[in-house]
């Protein structure tokens, strides 16, 4: 066995992992990167939100092509060369999958290919195919991220029964999609697909789709759904899934309890995300657990002296890139005794790829109300608003919750044309403490789509001019 002193072990090349990595080497501390799989970028840049992104760009563009006599240009029978869109893919996964290796080489980490264990006191195993080795060091940072969850009884299959993994290697553009699950995954894939071309069903236990969005949000989306022919089938649940002729068939039953068979060429599961815990030592430790995620303190510090946690592994935070990446940040500063503000879990911005986009931070209404506030909300539509109508897409609104009070600013909804860009204006305001007031005078720029944004604000006070 060979001992091989650190400051720090990260375990994870996620952007949580990667981040925390570099920030390390910048402060100047001896760190290591374990990674187990050959490349590195974890689940968000190998087969989550940067290949997903990337084909609904291509959807975007596919759907201009298809729509384009509206704006005065003719194309001519339009062709999808599928293969090509997944090469364009590919091709970002890995350019940008290099991009890390390069940051972390930069910043003086060391890369270390391997099944880390955690041996407790510091001590991390290293299983390869070129031995075991043990790493030690004053802290680690656990960033092994999540996995796909899938129902009770399948497994992925990639002729059948898909995952986030496997449904990005297909080749060619189902004929009929089913995905259980309305989550940000579940929706996503059902806006590029249906895009794409295909029949898609969406599948929700729940009595609505993206349900962490606020109400309205949720309400608009199924609107824009059930318009663009996508179907939409909440409170519902699928039974009997089984493979069949030409693919998948279940047993459909709806909310009021009417049952039929579904048949579909591929079936995706997108039910959640769970913690990749198991099989990482965390027994040889005092690490402590909640339903198998780790729990941490407002320094992402675990039970464990000098073992941190971030990412998706961790209890009561939402599983995002840009979650774990803070949380990585803050725990890096922590170890350093550097300064860092721990999360607000009220200020983290979520988005949803689909059209219309969706972004938000803060609370719902409903949860404002239920905390006791006296709220006010300002809606503005973007059917309002002349960058959007030059976009061709005028559906959906900016919504901003707020206390009566004094004007906090509590929460900020928008789906609409590139509503996950769109937030980036509330955060900020609301980071920074901003009011309504502050906002309704704060100058935006025209002819924009966030002119939408200032527009709800004004709202709030029945103020809003183009509405």
């Amino acid at each position: 066995m060979i001992k091989v002193p650190y400051d720090l072990i990260v375990i994870g090349s996620g952007p949580g992992g990667y981040s925390a990595a570099i920030r390390a080497g910048q402060y100047g501390l001896k760190t290591a990167l374990v990674e187990k799989q050959a490349r590195l970028g974890g689940t968000c840049l190998l087969v989550g939100c940067i290949p997903t992104k990337a084909w609904l760009q291509a959807a975007e563009v596919w759907q201009r092509f298809v729509h384009s006599e509206a704006e005065g240009i003719h194309c001519e029978n339009p062709r999808l060369d599928f293969p090509k869109v997944k090469e364009r893919k590919d091709g970002i996964v890995g350019r940008h999958s290099n991009g890390v290796a390069m940051l972390l080489k930069r910043a003086k980490v060391e890369r270390v290919a391997g099944r880390a264990t955690l041996k407790g006191g510091g001590k991390v195993e290293v299983e390869s195919d070129s031995g075991a080795k043990t790493l030690e060091a004053k802290n680690i940072v656990i960033a092994t991220g999540s996995e796909a969850r899938m129902l009770p009884g399948l497994r992925p299959d990639p002729e059948f029964f898909l995952t986030n993994v496997e449904i990005l290697d297909l080749a060619s553009v189902p004929k009929s999609l089913a995905i259980i699950g309305a989550g940000a995954v579940g929706v996503e894939f059902a806006s590029m697909f249906r895009r794409f071309g295909s029949e898609v069903t969406v599948i929700e236990m729940l009595p609505r789709i993206v349900p962490v969005e606020d109400e309205d949000v949720s309400k608009e989306l199924e609107r824009c759904f059930r318009k663009q022919k996508i179907r939409v089938e909440t409170g519902a649940r699928a039974e009997n899934i089984r493979k069949a002729a030409g693919g998948v068939e279940l047993t459909l039953v709806t909310r009021d309890g009417r049952q039929e068979t579904l048949a579909v060429e591929k079936l995706l599961v997108a039910v959640g995300r769970k913690p990749n815990t198991e099989n990482i030592g965390l027994e040889n430790t005092r690490v402590a657990l909640d339903r198998g995620y780790i729990l941490v303190n407002q320094n992402q510090q675990t039970a464990e002296p000098g073992v941190y946690a971030i990412g998706d592994v961790v209890a009561g935070t939402p599983q995002l890139a840009h979650v774990a990446t803070r949380e990585g940040l803050i725990a890096v500063a922590h170890m350093a005794g550097k300064p860092a503000i721990p999360i607000d879990r009220d200020r983290i911005p979520g988005c949803t790829y689909t059209e219309p986009g969706i972004g938000s931070v803060g609370l719902t209404e409903a949860q404002a109300r239920a905390r006791g506030h006296k709220v006010r909300v300002g809606r503005f539509p973007f059917a309002g608003n002349s960058r959007a109508t030059i976009l061709g897409h005028r559906e959906g609104f900016v919504k901003v919750v707020s206390d009566e009070t004094y004007g906090e600013i509590l929460g900020v909804h928008i789906i609409g044309p590139d509503g996950y860009e769109l937030i980036a204006e509330a955060v900020a305001a609301m980071e920074s403490e901003s009011t309504v007031d502050v906002m309704m005078q704060t100058i935006h720029a025209h002819p924009t789509l966030y002119e939408a944004v200032g527009e709800a604000f004004n709202a709030v006070y029945g103020l809003s001019i183009n509405a």
